[in-house]
């Protein structure tokens, strides 16, 4: 075999190099489909008004920033996100943040709203959700297919999923992380070989199968796949022919493959990632208000589990023009403080008192006012003397002066939604709409 220069390479590394040249080749040409049609219904209310991808993180994200930040770092440019739920806040934020801003034409991030091509239903699950838009596939015709989940925080370099597919010659290879088996119930569990293909895929399941040698643990699966094309287009093509399917990937398509066709897990944690030390290990399903709760209120620490500030490879986003944030002497001439708080671009904090928080946008907190363990999504006006403890604040809500959240139980639940875990969830509505504009 001769390299790029004219010398011999050794037989040795000979498979390696066309693997390494496969791989680049394949990478961009993949297709990546984001099922982004979530209801995020556990997220309630914070998915009143918006879906579940659309659900602000970090102070200044949204959720599905974090795959398609990952797709477009791994070099996959090539892009459809599948909406349906209440998407227009996905929508307006999709092109912003990732339309716009790609605006080669070998490249595309775009929306797919449903179009009810193939009848007279919205998507019945993710399985359909590709099928109804199997054209876009027909008309890409590409090597791969990637689909991913929009409501997941993690880093993934999705190119090292596809080195492993291509060495395991796989139909399909599905993204897997251990978890404490305690919690697999909540999740699709897969059982697998040394080589890691999967002999049995059990979706939601009250004992799921541990991995071996590790009883405390299971391989969950990430609903993150890989798909060889064709197979992709017979599994779906026949799924949408049988009257009993749930038309979901992990409930019906990838439990009937493991017996038929090559389906391996991927070991997540084996993934690297640029300027990341040590494993990569960090995933979360926030799909509880306490486990999104508790994943932004790790953000404020001083060595969060998830770096956001990491220039090998960013988390991408909408750039606005916002000031800088500041902290000043309020009206009554009191000093502000923030301590252990993510204080967002264009956020004020005057006067008042903030500690172990996360600050969206464009907030204004007034003097006296104190807060504490709370997370404000942004576009916020808390006034004078008002006190906020353990509370999420949604997007452009008003707070009166002296008001208090999150210290009288009745009186939280009379006016906003409490949840199971004690966290106060502000419903959105109830602001002045002429301030809200200026900060905008």
């Amino acid at each position: 075999m001769i390299d790029d220069s004219g010398g011999e390479i050794p037989e040795r590394h000979s498979v390696q190099v066309r693997m390494f040249r496969e791989i680049a080749d394949v990478v961009p040409k993949t297709l990546a489909m984001v099922m982004a049609g979530g209801k995020g219904e556990r997220l309630f209310p914070l998915t009143d008004q918006r879906s579940k991808p659309a659900v602000p993180f970090g102070g200044m994200f949204r959720l599905i920033d974090f795959v398609l930040s990952n797709l477009v770092n791994s070099g996959i440019q090539n892009i459809y996100v599948l909406t349906q739920y209440k998407a227009q806040s996905l929508l307006q934020h999709l092109q912003l943040a990732w339309v716009a801003a790609h605006p080669l034409s070998n490249f595309f991030i775009l929306a797919v709203p449903a179009q009810m091509r193939v009848g007279e239903s919205w998507y019945k699950g993710t399985a359909d959700s590709v099928y109804q838009n199997a054209y876009l596939i027909h008309r890409s015709n590409p090597p791969l297919v990637a689909i991913f989940g929009a409501d997941h925080v993690y880093f993934m370099d999705i190119s090292q999923m596809i080195a492993f597919h291509l060495q395991r010659d796989a139909d399909v290879t599905v993204a897997t992380i251990p978890y404490p088996i305690a919690e697999c119930s909540r999740f699709g569990v897969v059982a697998t070989d040394p080589s890691y293909r999967i002999l049995k895929f059990e979706e939601k399941v009250d004992n799921p199968t541990p991995i071996p040698g590790r009883p405390d643990q299971g391989l969950v699966s990430m609903g993150n796949y890989i798909f060889d094309t064709d197979v992709l287009l017979e599994e779906i093509e026949a799924d949408a022919g049988l009257p009993d399917s749930t038309h979901d990937f992990g409930r019906d398509i990838l439990p009937r493959l493991c017996a038929s066709r090559r389906v391996f897990a991927y070991d997540f944690t084996q993934n690297v990632i640029p300027g990341l030390e040590g494993a990569n290990t960090y995933w979360r399903d926030v799909g509880t208000i306490r486990s999104y709760y508790d994943a932004n209120m790790d953000l404020k620490n001083p060595m969060p589990a998830l770096n956001l500030y990491n220039p090998l490879w960013p988390v991408r986003s909408v750039r606005h023009h916002d000031p800088a944030a500041k902290v000043v002497i309020g009206a009554r001439g009191w000093d502000g403080q923030v301590h252990n708080t993510l204080l967002g671009a264009g956020s004020v904090v005057s006067g008042a008192y903030v500690r172990d928080s996360v600050i969206g946008r464009n907030t204004f907190v007034g003097s006296g006012a104190i807060i504490e363990e709370s997370l404000l999504l942004g576009h916020c006006v808390i006034r004078e003397g008002a006190r906020i403890r353990r509370t999420i604040i949604d997007h452009g809500m008003v707070i009166g002066p002296g008001d208090e959240i999150g210290y009288h139980h009745e009186d939280d639940a009379r006016r906003f939604h409490v949840d199971e875990s004690g966290i106060v969830v502000t419903r959105v509505g109830s602001y002045d709409d002429k301030f809200i504009i200026n900060l905008r």
